[in-house]
């Protein structure tokens, strides 16, 4: 078989279609994955509108795709075929830049500070097809008995709330606020509970505060104001598509609260009122993913069951329908499309 089915999207703005295209092969020091799902991310609405843009369309997204190992490239000794794996967006840096000399992890620092990534889905083809080359560096192993569907959306929005939460290092028994329960809030509740912390939802919707206590939730509110009245909180961890509720939120915060920014928001800018930012020595703190062992232990805490992702499957012949619902904010909460 030299072709497979690939979803694509052939200009900004333009509905996904799914077509014959040529079937990669493992190249040196790569794996040849057979996807078996993959799920769809914020990001690849951007990728696909042209927000974001690292190379000219038509484009193969995709960067929480989970797989079989069915071949491997020369060079290769950490994978084996057979092996499951999943596909997260920092497939491998240059090596060779200022930044690349540090050593450091994998993660998505290192998408934004090597001179010459290579990005699954963003500056090269992605998951959403039936097979993906990858180097073998860029996979990681899945826990067996974890279905592919459910390890899907933790490939990247797991990976992310989960990283943060481990980054902002709160002590025992510490109060963790949720902003926003969608994609990546409602794994943050449940990576929040099941980590022993404290939790409280923050969302404006009051037709998700029932569900925010179903995953976990001790508390849920609907701003600043009722979070201070609930007890405040010593990290607040900001999944929403805005600011705006961020900023609201801070009014909750007890003294010396750390504020976890993670993702991509719709309005780039963040302006902290400074007299609070002081006055309370809140910290503030960026996470993108901080390395490949915080999404180890995702992967880890969605095996045991210990949190569950709340998704869509669709079959791959559907995939332009889950990137509407994407789109237009129907869907609760992520999307999975199967190969």
């Amino acid at each position: 078989m030299t072709t497979m089915k690939a979803a694509v999207v052939p200009a900004a703005d333009a509905h996904w279609r799914l077509e014959d295209v040529p079937k990669p092969e493992a190249g040196p020091h790569q794996v040849l994955v057979k996807i078996h799902a993959c799920g769809l991310c914020y990001t690849d609405a951007l990728l696909a509108r042209n927000v974001l843009s690292f190379r000219p369309f038509p484009l193969v997204l995709g960067h929480e795709g989970v797989g079989d190992v069915v071949a491997v490239g020369e060079g290769v000794s950490t994978r084996r075929v057979g092996d499951r794996v999943g596909l997260p967006i920092t497939q491998k840096p240059c090596g060779r830049c200022e930044f690349c000399r540090g050593r450091h992890p994998y993660s998505f620092v290192t998408a934004n500070n090597c001179v010459a990534p290579i990005l699954t889905g963003v500056n090269v083809d992605g998951g959403q097809a039936e097979y993906i080359a990858a180097d073998a560096n860029g996979t990681i192993l899945l826990p067996d008995g974890l279905s592919y569907e459910l390890a899907a959306p933790t490939v990247c929005a797991g990976y992310t709330v989960w990283a943060a939460l481990r980054r902002a290092n709160a002590k025992p028994g510490a109060r963790v606020a949720i902003l926003g329960v969608g994609g990546v809030g409602h794994l943050g509740v449940q990576f929040a509970k099941a980590a022993g912390y404290h939790v409280i939802a923050i969302t404006h919707s009051p037709g998700k505060h029932d569900l925010a206590r179903e995953l976990g939730a001790d508390d849920v509110v609907a701003n600043g104001d009722e979070l201070r009245a609930a007890g405040g909180a010593d990290v607040l961890l900001h999944t929403a598509p805005t600011h705006a509720p961020a900023m609201d939120a801070l009014k909750g915060l007890k003294p010396w609260a750390k504020i976890v920014l993670m993702g991509i928001s719709a309005d780039d800018m963040f302006s902290f009122p400074a007299l609070s930012l002081t006055g309370h020595s809140f910290e503030i703190i960026g996470s993108a993913h901080n390395g490949p062992e915080y999404l180890a232990e995702a992967l880890d805490i969605v095996a045991r069951g210990d949190v569950k992702p709340m998704i869509e499957v669709f079959p791959k012949e559907r995939v332009d329908e889950a990137y509407q619902r994407l789109i237009n904010g129907e869907l609760r909460f992520k999307a999975v499309v199967t190969y």
